[in-house]
């Protein structure tokens, strides 16, 4: 799965999760709807993802932008 992939993956993870969590608990949970939104607008503006920062830190993405979750094999 390469980074971009998994952000826009992450990203629609948590606005459904949101609106569910809006639906059931509070319409409070909206607020993190809002949030993602504005990360994305500006991910494409700043190039700056605070997602792919803790998957480069963790050493799970390559030089190819694919990640190997756990981090990549010593073979």
């Amino acid at each position: 799965m390469t980074i971009e992939s998994f952000i826009r993956t992450l990203a629609g993870s948590f606005v459904l999760l949101s609106v569910a969590l809006a639906h059931f608990v509070s319409p409070w949970w909206l607020l993190l709807t809002c949030f993602v939104g504005l990360n994305l607008i500006q991910s494409a503006f700043t190039g700056f993802c605070p997602p792919s920062l803790v998957l480069r830190k963790l050493k799970w993405v390559d030089e190819n932008d694919v990640i190997h979750f756990g981090g990549r094999s010593s073979r």
